[in-house]
């Protein structure tokens, strides 16, 4: 007799991730002969750099193929831990060092690690929103409740010491930052981080700091927690490879964590996936040591990033083109639909499916990220494609606009 699959309690509320869902209908029209512009992958389009995969063959050639410690490679760790040293602001006591690191199969294992660790059942956790699809989801599958603060539009939604303590209870251990943020591209200003990092402190709250994006940014550089606070004695700094490196699929982040918490997340880490992988290790270490290579690298992405950037942002300042956030870092617009006729409560859903199936253009709705009147749009992509997409993008939005609700 056929066994019936219900779903146990740890994954009974867990949705499917809505980027990849778009991923895979543009896949699906692009294999029947469809042309798609895929605008809604959260991915460099550069290779990964030629340094970074040189060292992976000779590690590889070495003989760098075997199980590695837990936490990672000590070289690896010790690399992360001199640079987060270079950004941090307290006193030497505190000064980040290896043991501090756990190296993981990507910031999303790290950030899974590290809420898993810290969160249980009848603990919330704040998450600024509009926020990238998985914060919500890893709090839940820790048990936690998540909980969003929604901040101003027009100050790029981020969230004020005010809209933290009105969202606040009893219940509140921790809190999520993203910046520069995915889905808006803002980047926050450092003034206000300082004063949510402080009030975090001061209520005993967990700060995760997600800074996978902050090499990314443009008018002014993004700020790193560690170089906004003195006592990193609540706060998880989660980076990794994948996007200042062009090495998604490398698959290596890390945590610096308190020790203790670090190594509570190496524990838990040593029963699920144990160390990354071994070569990815050694490409990283290439990556965060031979900083003359890797910033040319860097340089070069950002500045193309930049250029893609703004000539889109030309093209929304036409006129009847749909607002939108002001996307100073990470490789996001982040554009409000809400307006569209017969969009409801959804029209961020409506928009993305219209212009997928009508328009070719693959985006991703705002749902995903807790804002169902808007889009995102990623301009990791060849510039012709991005210029194209945000043509048909806004001839789209007008076109709707245009006809009476």
């Amino acid at each position: 007799m056929p066994v019936e699959f219900v779903p146990s309690p740890n994954i009974v509320q867990l949705r499917p991730s809505a980027t990849i869902a778009v991923s895979t209908r543009a896949k699906a029209l692009k294999a029947q002969g469809r042309e798609i512009i895929d605008l809604g992958v959260g991915e460099p389009d550069f290779d990964t750099p030629e340094f970074v995969k040189v060292a992976a063959a000779k590690a590889v050639a070495a003989g760098h193929t075997k199980y590695t410690a837990t936490e990672g490679i000590l070289p690896l760790r010790e690399a992360i831990a001199k640079n987060a040293g270079t950004l941090w602001a307290g006193d030497a006591a505190q000064t980040p060092v290896a043991a501090d690191v756990v190296v993981s199969n990507g910031s999303k294992q790290t950030l899974f690690n590290a809420c898993f660790c810290l969160f249980g059942a009848g603990d919330e956790v704040l998450i600024p929103t509009p926020a990238w699809t998985s914060y919500v989801e890893i709090v839940a599958l820790a048990r936690a409740t998540p909980v969003a603060v929604v901040g101003d539009p027009a100050n790029g939604f981020q969230v004020t010491v005010a809209d933290l303590l009105a969202a606040a209870t009893p219940r509140t251990r921790g809190i999520i930052l993203n910046s520069p943020s995915n889905p808006t591209g803002a980047t926050w200003n450092a003034h206000v981080l300082t004063q949510i990092l402080d009030l975090a402190r001061s209520k005993g709250w967990w700060v995760l700091s997600d800074e996978i994006y902050r090499r990314i940014s443009y008018e002014v550089p993004a700020a790193s927690s560690l170089e906004l606070t003195t006592d990193r004695s609540n706060l998880i700094v989660i980076d990794g490879v994948a996007k200042s490196y062009a090495m998604t699929g490398w698959r290596i982040g890390w945590a610096i964590a308190p020790r203790a918490v670090a190594k509570a997340m190496n524990d838990l880490q040593s029963h699920t996936t144990s160390n990354a992988a071994t070569p990815s290790q050694y490409a990283a270490l290439a990556a965060l040591t031979d900083h003359a290579a890797a910033e040319e690298s860097i340089g070069t992405m950002v500045a193309a990033f930049r250029a893609r950037r703004d000539a889109a942002m030309t093209l929304l300042t036409e006129e009847g083109a749909p607002p939108y956030v002001h996307p100073s870092g990470a490789f996001y617009f982040f554009i409000d639909v809400s307006a569209i006729p017969n969009g409801g409560d959804d029209a961020g859903t409506v928009f993305a499916a219209h212009m997928l199936e009508d328009h070719g253009v693959a985006i991703v709705p705002g749902a995903a990220f807790g804002s169902p009147g808007w889009v995102r749009l990623s301009y990791a992509a060849a510039e012709a494609d991005v210029l194209e997409g945000m043509r048909r993008l806004v001839s789209a939005y007008r076109a709707m606009m245009s006809v009476p609700a």
